[in-house]
């Protein structure tokens, strides 16, 4: 039986009655979008602060940190969602557990959570190789300077070690836009669910998904494009690849 290609599905109205296929498409995209830039920017700050922790001349903060790199990096992605979406409002008192129940867009948050921890220990891991990789002149000569810890960091530390990251964060970036797909598990409507009950609605399962591929590779797209850019902006003439 040879299959039945309609690439004019996307213009059809969908069963939900919002619209056609494509807004249905479109209304996937926007959860990823909203999910993954919410998560990256919880990555990002607490895997800067964790990353920190464990760069720190303080041996319980290096242990604290060191213990949520590990948690958080193995344990699989999915079994976190889960914890946080199902787990966790059954552990907490009963008043705050059913107040989480009953939030509005309750797997939006919970997905927000789950993969922006998951990632933060990934980049937590990338700020500390990236401090590690500075010469230990550097360091000494800010507290030469008469600069306090904190100053080191502020100003002589961090500003480079960011530079150094860039690429392996533009990768993480890619990685939690990916990783929000895994989110349908848990009821959030992101683009590989919105693709998925196109095909069942319409059992155009080449088109939904073919749509959806190409929207996937447009957003990791225009973030390539996007780091590259700021990666060379930020570029220190003479040093990690400045000029």
């Amino acid at each position: 039986m040879s299959y039945n290609w309609n690439w004019h599905i996307f213009w059809e109205l969908s069963p939900e009655g919002n619209g056609t296929y494509l807004d249905m498409l479109f209304s996937g995209l926007y959860w990823t979008l909203a999910t993954s830039l919410s998560a990256w920017v919880l990555a990002l700050v607490a895997g800067s602060i964790v990353g920190i922790a464990r760069t720190l001349p303080i041996k319980p903060l290096q242990w604290l940190a060191a213990a949520y790199v590990e948690v958080f990096r193995n344990v699989p992605l999915l079994v976190q969602l889960f914890l946080w979406y199902f787990v966790l409002p059954e552990v907490v008192p009963h008043a705050f557990g059913l107040w989480l129940k009953q939030m509005p867009n309750a797997a939006f948050y919970s997905s927000v959570v789950g993969v922006g921890f998951f990632t933060s220990a990934r980049v937590a891991e990338q700020l500390r190789a990236g401090i590690i990789a500075l010469p230990p002149g550097q360091p000494m000569a800010g507290k030469a300077l008469g600069l306090s810890l904190a100053q080191v960091y502020r100003y002589v530390l961090l500003p480079v070690a960011y530079r150094i990251i860039l690429p392996p964060l533009t990768s993480e970036f890619l990685n939690t836009i990916k990783n929000t797909s895994v989110a349908l598990t848990i009821g959030l409507l992101e683009l590989t669910a919105r693709a998925r009950s196109m095909q069942e609605f319409s059992f155009q399962v080449f088109e939904a998904f073919t749509a959806a591929t190409v929207l996937y590779l447009l957003i990791n797209l225009v973030v390539v494009v996007a780091m590259q850019l700021l990666e060379r902006r930020l570029a220190i003439s003479g040093h990690f690849g400045g000029k």
